[in-house]
């Protein structure tokens, strides 16, 4: 075990990495009217984070539009806090970005106030990604880097590697989305998760297994040491995303199932 106590991220009104899972949904418009519309329709769901995935609004490369609309998201959404994305192409996302505008997008973004966390590719230039962390910190915006591979699961040590690389960035959160192929491929993704939660927890984690296979990481990685799942409401932005009812409905259970068991003497099952 490490020496170093966990740091749970506080975040307006909510708490990433006290061992309660919190549940994430994104907003995918294209234009403000499309988001705002999205983000109403989440009224009365059981939602912690929105998250806009920038990379589909139309006008990405038009800052002075895209802060215009993270500010309206910012109001729109009271006490949930924003977590704005700008996901490439090579990481599964639809933004042609190069190095340079990526980060500027980025960094206007956090020096605006106009995001409460802002997703890093981790594996965007050094130089770039330092630049956005830089602006973030000294506009208190979080930031959540990030990985994701969309054609394999690496072993688990190398997920460990990952994370801790992504962890040492002076980063809040250290994000991982795999691809499974076996199950094995899913246990090797939550015992990677475990290892770096348990031996490194001063910067929380958020992994999954993507896809139909990793469903389980989705739904259950918190017991494992995830700090957030994402969830849908309506478009799914990555595979094997759950309606965040469903979501909702598979975390009480679980909940309810971990208090009764806490309570009770072992014995037979």
């Amino acid at each position: 075990m490490g020496s170093t106590a966990a740091r749970p991220v506080r975040v307006k009104d909510v708490t990433i990495g006290d061992g309660r899972p919190v549940v994430i949904v994104p907003v995918l418009g294209a234009t403000p009217a499309e988001l705002r519309a999205q983000v109403v329709g989440l009224s009365g769901r059981r939602v912690d984070v929105v998250e806009w995935r920038v990379d589909h609004f139309a006008a990405l490369t038009d800052i002075p539009a895209v802060l215009d609309a993270a500010r309206a998201l910012v109001r729109l959404l009271g006490p949930v806090p924003l977590l704005v994305t700008c996901r490439t192409r090579t990481e599964g996302g639809v933004a042609d970005l190069d190095p340079q505008s990526y980060g500027e997008l980025l960094s206007a973004l956090a020096s605006s106030g106009a995001a409460d966390l802002l997703d890093v590719e981790h594996r965007r230039p050094g130089d770039v990604v330092a630049g956005i962390v830089t602006a973030a910190r000294r506009h208190g915006v979080k930031v959540v880097a990030s990985e994701h591979d969309f054609t394999t699961t690496p072993p688990a040590e190398e997920i460990v590697r990952r994370l801790r690389e992504m962890q040492e960035l002076g980063v809040d959160l250290a994000k991982i989305a795999v691809m499974p192929r076996s199950r094995a491929d899913v246990l090797a993704l939550l015992d990677a998760t475990r290892q770096v939660s348990e031996e490194h927890p001063e910067v929380p984690v958020i992994t999954m297994s993507m896809g139909p296979l990793g469903v389980v990481s989705r739904l259950a990685g918190h017991l494992f040491g995830s700090a957030a799942t994402f969830a849908s409401a309506g478009t799914a932005s990555a595979p094997g995303q759950v309606d965040v009812e469903g979501v909702r409905t598979v975390l009480d259970v679980l909940d309810r199932a971990q208090g009764a068991g806490a309570a009770r003497e072992p014995g037979p099952a």
